[in-house]
């Protein structure tokens, strides 16, 4: 349904899964850490079908290409998606706010490019920490921004994503994972806090009995009721904010 276009940038150029019908409403698709793949331009395919413009780059371009840094083996098999996740952490890792933010800036705009203002921007797992940081950078721009059994996004570091919250104008869509520790509950409730405090309307709900990673059908992580939830409120919250 989709291409892969390139986007130029400092450290060369970033691959990305493009697909929808041009000048739609866009919608940047940040993906986990296992990274751009079929999984990803399949629900990438599916928001686009409730007419949107969706992009989802390959966030790891300084790594190599999608396909050079894609499993290898069946990471529904178990032990496969643990032994995968060494060499996934380190790049996650090393995606730090000084090249995500940049990164995110040329997103935005190879994103406009092909779709209509304002955008909504969605991410998976690290996606999450990446969706909320970018919609702190485009106040105006960004009008909603899910984050899906998302980790770490309430830290004490001085760079935690929840302190964008205030600099946006989005309206903010969560699907914690049960039990994920990447994401316990004393942080969903603090980033419920922090929502409130920055007088975002948002959703910020926890899907009981849904893994980390629980929206990844390639893994052996998926849970379908709870990918279904999602597909669900990220539809609902795309609805209100950008038709």
């Amino acid at each position: 349904m989709g291409t892969l276009i390139e986007i130029a940038t400092p450290d060369g150029p970033a691959e990305a899964y493009l697909t929808g019908e041009e000048g739609l409403p866009g919608v940047l698709f940040y993906t986990d850490a296992i990274g751009l793949r079929p999984r990803i331009e399949e629900m990438a395919d599916r928001i686009a079908s409730w007419g949107y413009v969706v992009l989802a780059p390959n966030v790891f371009h300084r790594d190599g290409r999608a396909a050079d840094l894609a499993p290898t083996t069946d990471l529904r098999e178990p032990g496969a998606r643990e032994a995968y996740f060494e060499g996934a952490m380190r790049r996650m890792h090393a995606l730090t706010p000084d090249l995500s933010e940049p990164d995110a800036r040329l997103w935005v705009e190879a994103l406009l490019q092909n779709a209509s203002a304002p955008i909504g921007v969605t991410g998976y797992c690290m996606g999450a920490r990446l969706a909320v940081r970018t919609a702190g950078l485009f106040p105006g721009v960004v009008a909603a921004c899910g984050g899906f059994h998302g980790g770490g996004l309430v830290t004490d570091d001085p760079d935690s994503p929840h302190l964008a919250l205030g600099d946006s104008t989005a309206e903010y869509v969560f699907g914690h994972a049960d039990h994920d520790r990447s994401m316990p509950l004393e942080q969903v409730a603090a980033l419920e806090d922090a929502l409130q405090a920055a007088g975002r309307p948002h959703v910020n709900e926890v899907y009981e009995g849904a893994a980390h990673g629980y929206s990844m059908a390639d893994t052996s992580m998926y849970d379908e009721a709870a990918t279904e939830r999602h597909f669900r409120a990220i539809e609902g919250l795309l609805a209100r904010t950008l038709r």
